[in-house]
Parts: C-alpha cells; sequence; structure tokens
C-alpha cells in the first residue's frame, strides 16, 4: 500500500475507532445549552432570512466579527477591529491551519511547548516549517496541572535565527495548566527579545476555576502586535459538531491568513454563525454584569468543577493517580499502580516501537470498552515518550450517564 508523505493517523482517532459505546475522551455528550439551540431553531424557522441562510461576508458574518470585537476589546484592552481583525473559520483547527501556512517558510522553526495538542506538529511540517519541542516537567510528587513548569533557560536556547514562531496553548490541552502571569510575561519577553509571532491556542479560555484567572496572552504589554489568538465556538458553547472558530489578530498578521481562506473555504456556514453572535449577544451583559445568570461565567465552570472532582475521586479509588486540573475538559492519571491491569513493557528505541501507555489504552479499549489517550500522543521524541509512557489522558466533561457507567469500568481495578 502506497502511503502519501502527509498520510496522518493520529493515536486518539486510532483510539476512537476501537470502541463505540464509551469514550472518555474528546467531547461533551451531554445536551448542548438549550438558550444556544433555541437561538439556532428560531433562524431555522425562518427560510426567508436572507441574512441568516446564503453566503455571508467571507472573512465573517458581519454581525459575529462585531459581537466578537465588542468581547475581545473588553479582554484585550485594545482596539480590535471587526472587519480587519477577525477572521471566522472552520473551527479552531483550521485557524490554525491557516496561521501556519501563512506564515511559515520551508525551514522555519516553531517552538512548541509539549506536551502538545497532536495537530500543531503535523500542520507545521505540512507548512514546511520544523517544530522544536521544549517538554514541560512535572515533579514526581505533583498533584496539580500548576506544577508543570517550563524550563525557560532550555525553551531560550531552543531560539535560533531560524525561529519564527512559538506556539502556546492556554488553558493547556492534555495538563489542565493554566499559564501564570509570571510564565506568560516570560514568554512574552522572549517573543520581543527574537522577534517571534505568538500563536496562542485559547479555545479552553472560558474552563477554568473560578478562582483562578485566564490571562488571554494578547492583553499582554505589547503582545497583540504580535500575537494570532485563536478560538472556538464549539469549545465555548459546547457545541464542538458546529465547527466554528475564529482567528484574532492585527491587520498585517491577519490578512496572509484571510488570504489563504478566500481561496479555500471562502465562507462559512451562515446560520451557526448568526446563531453564535446571538449567543454571544445574549451572555454579553450577564458575563460582564450579573455573572450568577451567565452560563460563561457561572453555570459552565461550576458544572466542570463538580465533574472535575466526581473523575478524580473515580480515579483514585481505581488507584490512578489523578493529575488535578485548573481548566480545559481533561486530566491526567497515571495508571501504573492500579491493580488487575497487565504488565507492559516497551522499549522504544525506535519511532515505530509503541510506548506502554499506548498499549494499556489499546487493552482498556478492547478489553474494559472504556477510552482513553496516552500521553504520549502528546509528545513528539521517542526519548519524550519513554521517560513520559506512565499517564492517560482522560475527559471528564461528560453527561453523568457516561461518568457513572465508566465508574463502574473502573472499579474493577479497585476490587
Amino acid at each position: 500500500m502506497v502511503r502519501s508523505k502527509w498520510q496522518h493517523h493520529s493515536i486518539r482517532f486510532q483510539l476512537k475507532e476501537l470502541v463505540t459505546n464509551l469514550l472518555l475522551s474528546g467531547f461533551p455528550d451531554g445536551p448542548a445549552p438549550k438558550f444556544v439551540t433555541e437561538i439556532l431553531k428560531k433562524i431555522s424557522k425562518k427560510p426567508g432570512m436572507v441574512e441568516a441562510h446564503q453566503y455571508t461576508r467571507g472573512f465573517g458574518h458581519p454581525k459575529l466579527v462585531e459581537m466578537l470585537s465588542k468581547w475581545y476589546t473588553t479582554f484585550y484592552k485594545v482596539n480590535v477591529n471587526a472587519l480587519d481583525d477577525i477572521l471566522i473559520t472552520v473551527g479552531a483547527y483550521h485557524a490554525l491551519y491557516y496561521a501556519f501556512q501563512a506564515w511559515i517558510n520551508k525551514g522555519d522553526e516553531v517552538i512548541v511547548i509539549e506536551p502538545a495538542f497532536d495537530c500543531y506538529g503535523p500542520q507545521i511540517r505540512f507548512a514546511g516549517g520544523i517544530p522544536v519541542p521544549v517538554l514541560m516537567q512535572l515533579p514526581v510528587t505533583a498533584e496539580s496541572a500548576a506544577e508543570f513548569k517550563i524550563n525557560f533557560t532550555e525553551l531560550e536556547k531552543k531560539i535560533s535565527e531560524k525561529t519564527k514562531m512559538i506556539v502556546i496553548n492556554n488553558p493547556h490541552n492534555p495538563t489542565g495548566k493554566l499559564f501564570t502571569l509570571s510564565e506568560l510575561e516570560s514568554i512574552a519577553e522572549l517573543a520581543k527579545k527574537y522577534n517571534l509571532i505568538v500563536v496562542a491556542d485559547e479555545v479552553y479560555e472560558f474552563h477554568n476555576e473560578k478562582h483562578l484567572e485566564m490571562i488571554r496572552f494578547a492583553s499582554l504589554p505589547g503582545m497583540f502586535e504580535r500575537t494570532i489568538s485563536i478560538g472556538s465556538a464549539g469549545k465555548v458553547f459546547s457545541v464542538t459538531g458546529w465547527k466554528l472558530g475564529w482567528a484574532i489578530a492585527p491587520k498585517n498578521l491577519l490578512a496572509p491568513l484571510k488570504n489563504i481562506h478566500q481561496n479555500c473555504a471562502y465562507t462559512c456556514s451562515t446560520p451557526t454563525q448568526l446563531a453564535v453572535a446571538k449567543a454571544f449577544a445574549y451572555e454579553f451583559p450577564k458575563y460582564f454584569n450579573n455573572s450568577k445568570k451567565s452560563y460563561l461565567a457561572h453555570k459552565l465552570p461550576k458544572e466542570i468543577a463538580v465533574k472535575r472532582v466526581k473523575l478524580a475521586e473515580m480515579l483514585a479509588t481505581a488507584q490512578f493517580t489523578p493529575i488535578m486540573p485548573e481548566a480545559g475538559f481533561f486530566m491526567l492519571a497515571d495508571y501504573t499502580k492500579a491493580k488487575n491491569v497487565p504488565i507492559f513493557t516497551s522499549s522504544i528505541q525506535n519511532e515505530s516501537d509503541d510506548p506502554t501507555d499506548l498499549l494499556f489504552t489499546r487493552w482498556l479499549c478492547r478489553e474494559k470498552k472504556l477510552a482513553v489517550i496516552p500521553l504520549t500522543a502528546f509528545l513528539s521524541t521517542p526519548d519524550m515518550k519513554h521517560s513520559n509512557n506512565n499517564m492517560v489522558r482522560v475527559c471528564f466533561f461528560k453527561k453523568s450517564e457516561t461518568l457513572d457507567n465508566a465508574k463502574k469500568i473502573l472499579d474493577m481495578f479497585a476490587q
């Protein structure tokens, strides 16, 4: 079988094909927020509404970019121009792809903080670039994702004359870390020192603990001018199937992304853009003036906090060691002390050898019908995989029935 140079099947998608009945990976499986779906329902009942059912402005529905301008001007404390500084894309994936295609030339290097979301590397390489990994360190006794730390001395050593860009994912997938102001300022200083573009993947920006502050990178002094910020309506409103995202950046940074977009997708789904615009408009006064009534400021963080604690307790009972996340959908857990688990071994002498966490997750899928993701799926080199093959990533943003069924399976490890 002849395989294309660019053929790529990530581990997480392979695992989803192995089991169909219980997934603790990837996406919410509960009902979408009713106020959001009701907006789309009302739009669908107006077939004569041209602004909802025909092509809209290629770079984003006027009402959606106007509303995003209002939100992010507030967040960034700079004027985000609706027409010049915002591009609507087919999900955040699409925005990331545009960012790399627009700015990475053959041989350009991109600093990627690992563990890292598994599309960064392939997309950078597809653009002709070279991903340069910098591994965050976690103490052996760690209990919180906050304990993942970047070695900034090591990071700076990885920067060369070929370095063009750095990618920051905050809140971080897969660890659940929420970067501190000090950490973000250190990245900002390096970006200024070496004249780097920053791609800030912030799709989980509303999924943090209420007492922790989400600091958007473009809000740091002087950073809006060099940052491409990535967002996702699917993550914001828990409607991942709507596949609607955006890139926000100053006009000069965003222009080449727009050039690609107008000759690729051209425009995104009009009714979903309008529905998301109306959902943001509905939320705006609540979020900023009456947070107790807000889905994004209150209901969503509260729901996530409850499910996070529930899963951590389930994992601990099963003799897993959970690493408590600060934000996002996901939790890492060390599975190596769990009982009733086969002993998996792997030498990882070359890239074709499977790390032990992948062997464990395959076994868990096939034998126990429970799908999780190995941490090594988010690491790029054999050495990194070899020294970090003791954890899995679990999604806790699931309906109660899913978590209860998962508990029945996990409880078998405690017997």
